[in-house]
């Protein structure tokens, strides 16, 4: 497993106004760029060589990571034209590939602690095409299910439906024979958990089960929510180990008598005031929070002004913000310049 397809072209619609200007993978988990937990997970498992599938924003990943030195890792870039959906995107970055052996496969939007080494000894040891990270949820009626038969092979990929036969969903990272990526046809759009995986079924597709921490980064909550875990200890990234901490700062000035709380992020050049609250919350460089103003379980761009008393929980706020001293903020408010 020495070779790697790490799939970032999705626009992050659902995390707007986070994305307008950066691609969701480079949004910032306890201050480092989420694509850079990936790499370093991946890097650990003895990946050595990596395919970005890029699309939209796709420059901006080059010019964060180039060839891959500071990470140890050689980084390849496989941009996409037009997006070309997950399967499409696979095969576009199969192009880019130079080595032998299986090819692990996984999305730039989900954080997860389980092995990828357990991963691959399963799918060497089955014979498999392709091997699944499954992951158990509590209600998995918002997700397809995937069920297993007696020797942990996948028998369907099954829509969402209200009464779900199984609790295991796709994780979204997947072990494939490299004869699986040279079997999908270029420059096609389509979609490998709808179209591919199903057809797969009829060979051999294995299911790797891990209870580990996982998690789903397709909106602010999440992304905040998974900052706050790895800041808090929940969840470990070689990026950072496993810190246990109440928050972390990045030359942040934090006036006394204010408290930040709950795995909070606070970038660069980030100012508080006293009497203000921050838990559980990102909160990015140059962003002002005013005396006794309150953000909980938020995400907060550059260069926000948050006036004095205001109010904030569960709110996602874009670049250049200002709120002043009075405004009232919905809970769950979605806000851009």
């Amino acid at each position: 497993m020495s070779e790697a397809i790490l799939l970032v072209g999705g626009q992050g619609t659902r995390l707007r106004p986070l994305t307008d200007s950066m691609p969701k993978p480079l949004l910032p988990l306890a201050g480092i760029a989420c694509t850079t937990h990936q790499l370093l997970k991946a890097k650990a498992a003895g990946v050595t060589r990596v395919v970005l599938a890029t699309s939209y924003l796709a420059d901006v990943f080059e010019a964060q990571y180039g060839a891959g030195e500071e990470l140890g890792l050689e980084l390849v870039y496989a941009v996409e034209k037009e997006p070309l959906g997950t399967g499409g995107a696979i095969a576009n970055a199969g192009q880019f590939l130079n080595g032998n052996g299986p090819v692990l496969i996984f999305n730039g939007d989900v954080i997860s602690n389980h092995s990828l080494e357990d991963q691959y000894r399963v799918h060497e040891e089955s014979g498999a095409i392709a091997t699944l990270h499954l992951t158990p949820v509590e209600d998995a009626r918002a997700y397809g299910c995937v069920p297993l038969d007696e020797k942990g092979r996948v028998t369907a990929f099954l829509e969402k439906m209200d009464n779900p036969v199984t609790n295991l969903i796709n994780a979204g990272c997947y072990l494939f024979d490299r004869s699986v990526i040279e079997g999908i046809g270029l420059n096609t759009v389509i979609s490998v958990e709808r179209e591919i995986f199903p057809e797969l079924v009829k060979r051999h597709v294995q299911g790797y089960i891990s209870n580990e921490y996982w998690i789903d980064l397709g909106t602010p909550e999440a992304f905040t929510r998974a900052s706050a875990d790895i800041i808090s200890g929940r969840a470990f990234s070689p990026a950072l180990g496993q810190l246990n901490l109440e928050f972390l700062a990045d030359g942040a000035d934090v006036a006394p008598g204010a408290a930040i709380t709950g795995g909070t992020f606070l970038d660069k050049g980030v100012k508080i005031d006293a009497g203000a609250l921050v838990h559980h919350s990102v909160v990015l460089a140059d962003t002002y929070v005013g005396e006794s103003a309150k953000v909980e379980n938020s995400f907060v761009g550059r260069g926000v002004r948050i006036g004095a008393g205001v109010r904030l929980k569960n709110v996602a706020i874009g670049d250049g913000v200002v709120l002043s001293e009075g405004v009232e903020v919905p809970e769950g408010a979605r806000i851009s310049a």
